[in-house]
């Protein structure tokens, strides 16, 4: 039949499995190591299958059709469960009508995007069914059924194409890839998937009328086809065969129109309609043959037209003598299309199984992140009204010298029992050698993550120059996007981590400081209870006062004592707000499943407030009942000194700095261990952060080198003028008058003047920048890492509650919007500073 199947497009090999571990990983830092174990062997799964389909189809069998169906499948699923423009896979894939020489387009492109990787296996797709479809036998039912099923399929993808292409390559495509392409093949597969449906009434012997009615669309359709196909962009696309066959079947179906409407016209004796439609029928089947250069082409449908043609004029003669009518005068017979473009199937695999199950989809984990953030800084910020408060506390009680004063007063020249309760403390927690160890680390750890993201703008800085300096060589034909505009938003959060650590070497410096201050106190505090009764001096001789049992320091004891609870109190609270979890996954899914959008933050707050309410009015109820604590605890030390007439002497001012050096003890010991665990935890993110700048310099290293490769090519090639046939730009329907037929069949003659155009320049290779760091345009996968890691795997209150250190700072990088939800914070945050 020489029905026409579409080539291929030639891909090539990548590695999905590395780029895509690190962008999970950096996504979705909250699956446990067996939930990872999962998706890593996801990858690797998802790894083959693309090897293995994507290199199927050229067997081209049926076989390689089930492959890709599951493997466009899995991009899809994949595509909406992670931020896909942030996967940096180089795809290259050559135009499918490539000649080498003969037109000057694009011979191929690669993009790091995964919705190009899926357009262009769904190119694969469409072109496979139809080499699948014109391979079917059309001598039995089964053979036309199956055809006509995958040229309808074919015919679909390429219309979804047309959409899908322009949204996914915003630059200029392959040739293969354009509009008018993907238009003109998405017109001829729906013709020949009518042509299937003629084939199958006239093989069922349906009625005259119905299979002139399905010819007359049939050819409708390929007048569109060839119209389409013949535009001046495409012309030079084409095998040189394929305009000639396809204007050789639009006159054969058209010859077909005429040949069963005559039958309709002899059996309503109309014998003058009948013979004036087979004269014209007799002549298209010529002019088909005469057009597609195939002599036999639908020859036996011509020799019955003819036949019929004798038969009806010797009978018109001889019995009728009717007049014969112009066939332009005469009504057509209607026309009826059974073959449809249908939407695709979703899943296109009939036994689709989503390989990350594990992972929800982008705008469910988006919300998550978001509302985890909510959750943190609330919790941050109740923990740092609590250890301000406290800190404040303390700072009150050392200044009067409480608990000890009232301990003093009554036991004269030993240590107090509290300051004894602190050494002891002191001592078991590793004393001042333990802070000195915590404090000389810092400056290796934060070498560390300094040489790391040093090493990242390296990349970025030698990628770029490598960019800058092909721009210059090659000038204008060097049209792929520049790196300044590419990784903006890899620099801009370079920035944002250089900045976070050059915030921590500042807090280093306040803690260093406080360290020195009170490094005295902390050296005494680590001896044994012996050296440390030595090192305090005696008491003055009006220390040992009778007011020890006064009224004023029997309240001063119960104070002490109530202090002592609610710091108690306030560990509880704190340690019932730092284990507060909330899961909202069932319901950001069920929202956008029913809603299609996510309300993050109506829902968050909602149910935050319920869990975290409770603690929050704990907090208040503490701060409000240390107000009341505090003015008591004044104006009974001041009845206490009043009373007693205790001197602050030399024992009382060491005292007081001990007890401050212990509170300092307890605070720098807790902000060393969680700036020990937040550099830890910056080295992995900041690991992540140059693994990905790695995937983007080898994706533009590898497009620059196809880039390279197409302008070698380019100069090398001479511009050669090649001749194709001109076919008649007008084909009419079935109601066209035979002056039209007649032109188009003396058109038909190949023209020397008609020639494709000459190979020109290669258009941009690459375009369309995403807008900032949001998300979309074809280049959205080259769109620099726009995250930071989560919140929640870092130490919640070092930064914030440290006084005065860089409070106003971390508010105003707590969240820095990423292409996230309304007022989301930033799903990747390190902690106030760090």
């Amino acid at each position: 039949m020489g029905l026409l199947s579409v080539p291929l497009k030639k891909p090539s090999e990548v590695d999905l499995a590395k780029p895509l571990k690190t962008l999970i990983q950096s996504n979705y830092r909250n699956l446990e190591a067996q939930q990872m174990n999962a998706i890593g062997e996801a990858i690797s799964e998802l790894n083959q299958l693309r090897n293995t389909a994507v290199w199927k189809v050229f067997d081209k069998q049926e076989s390689g059709l089930e492959l890709n169906y599951r493997y466009y499948d899995q991009l899809c699923a994949l595509e909406s469960k992670i931020p896909a423009q942030e996967l940096q896979v180089p795809f290259k894939w050559k135009d499918a009508f490539d000649k080498g020489s003969i037109f000057g387009g694009r011979m191929s492109l690669t993009l790091t995007s995964i919705g190009y990787e899926r357009t262009c296996v769904l190119f694969n797709l469409a072109a496979l069914q139809s080499v699948v479809a014109s391979s079917q036998s059309i001598e039995n039912d089964e053979g036309l059924k199956q055809a006509a099923k995958l040229f309808q399929q074919s015919a679909s993808i390429f219309s979804h194409l047309k959409t899908l292409s322009s949204a996914m390559i915003q630059g200029e495509p392959t040739p293969d890839l354009s509009q008018d392409s993907l238009a003109a093949l998405a017109n001829l597969m729906i013709a020949q998937a009518q042509e299937m449906f003629v084939i199958k009434a006239i093989r069922d012997n349906m009625k005259d009328l119905v299979v002139a009615k399905l010819c007359a669309q049939c050819e409708e359709l390929y007048s569109e086809a060839l119209r389409s196909m013949q535009r001046d962009s495409l012309r030079a696309l084409w095998d040189k065969e394929w305009i000639p066959q396809v204007a050789g079947r639009q006159a054969a179906m058209h010859a077909l129109t005429l040949l069963y409407h005559s039958k309709v016209s002899k059996a309503n004796k109309a014998f003058g309609e009948e013979i004036s439609r087979l004269q014209k029928a007799v002549e298209l089947f010529k002019t088909a043959q005469s057009r597609s250069s195939n002599p036999t082409l639908f020859q036996e449908y011509a020799n019955r037209a003819q036949k019929s043609l004798a038969d009806a004029k010797k009978d018109n003669d001889f019995i009728y003598n009717e007049i014969i009518p112009d066939v332009n005068n005469l009504p057509g017979p209607g026309k009826a299309q059974l073959a449809k473009v249908l939407p695709l199937a979703t899943p296109m695999s009939e036994d689709f199984r989503d390989l990350f199950t594990a992972l929800v989809p982008v705008a469910v984990n988006q919300a998550l992140a978001a509302c985890d953030g909510r959750k943190s800084e609330l919790v941050n910020g109740e923990i740092m009204r609590l250890r301000e408060a406290t800190t404040a506390l303390n700072g009150l009680l050392s200044s009067l010298n409480l608990p000890a004063i009232v301990e003093v007063t009554a036991s004269g020249d030993s240590l107090p029992p509290s300051l004894q309760e602190k050494a002891s403390a002191v001592r078991e927690k590793g004393g001042i050698g333990q802070l000195t160890d915590l404090i000389e680390r810092l400056p290796e750890l934060f070498t560390r993550n300094k040489e790391i993201l040093d090493e990242a703008f390296r990349m970025l800085d030698e990628e770029r120059d490598s960019d800058n300096q092909l721009r210059a060589q090659f000038k204008d034909r060097w049209t792929r996007t520049p790196s300044e505009k590419l990784a903006g938003t890899f620099r801009a959060n370079g920035d944002k981590y250089r900045t976070i650590i050059n915030n921590a070497t500042s807090a280093d410096k306040v803690i260093r400081e406080k360290f020195a201050t009170h490094k005295r106190g902390l050296e005494l505090l680590s001896m044994t209870a012996d050296q440390l009764t030595k090192e305090i001096p005696s008491a003055g001789a009006g220390s040992k006062s009778q007011a020890s049992n006064s009224s004023a320091a029997q309240a001063l004891r119960t104070l002490m004592e109530s202090v002592e609870t609610m710091k108690v109190e306030r560990e509880c609270i704190e340690s019932e707000l730092k284990s507060l979890t909330i899961d909202l996954k069932e319901r950001f899914l069920g929202a956008l499943a029913t809603e299609g959008v996510i309300n993050e933050p109506a829902i968050s707050l909602s149910e935050i407030g319920k869990v975290i309410g409770p603690l929050q009015e704990q907090v208040g109820e503490t701060l409000a009942r240390q107000q009341v604590l505090t003015t008591e605890i004044r104006e009974a030390h001041e009845r206490f000194v009043s009373e007693s007439g205790v001197s602050t002497d030399q024992r009382d001012r060491t005292l007081s700095e001990l007890a401050a050096a212990y509170d300092v003890f307890t605070e720098l010991q807790g902000y060393l261990q969680e700036g020990e665990t937040f550099y830890n935890g910056l080295t992995e993110i900041l690991l992540v952060f140059q693994s990905k700048i790695s995937d983007y310099c080898f994706a533009r290293k590898t497009e620059k080198e196809e880039l390279m490769k197409d302008l070698t090519h380019e100069s090398s090639r001479q511009a050669p003028v090649a001749v194709t046939p001109v076919i008649p730009t007008h084909h009419t329907s079935t109601t066209a008058s035979p002056s039209s037929f007649e032109s188009a069949a003396a058109a038909s003659a190949p023209s020397s003047s008609s020639s494709a155009p000459a190979a020109a320049p290669y258009p941009q290779q690459m375009q369309g920048m995403p807008v900032a760091a949001g998300y979309g345009g074809n280049m959205g996968a080259m769109s620099a890492y726009t995250g930071f890691p989560p919140a929640a795997m870092m130490p919640p209150a070092y930064y914030g509650t440290y006084p005065g250190a860089y409070g106003a700072q971390h508010q105003q990088q707590q969240h820095p919007q990423q292409g996230g939800a309304p007022g989301a914070p930033n799903p990747n945050h390190p902690p106030m500073g760090w």
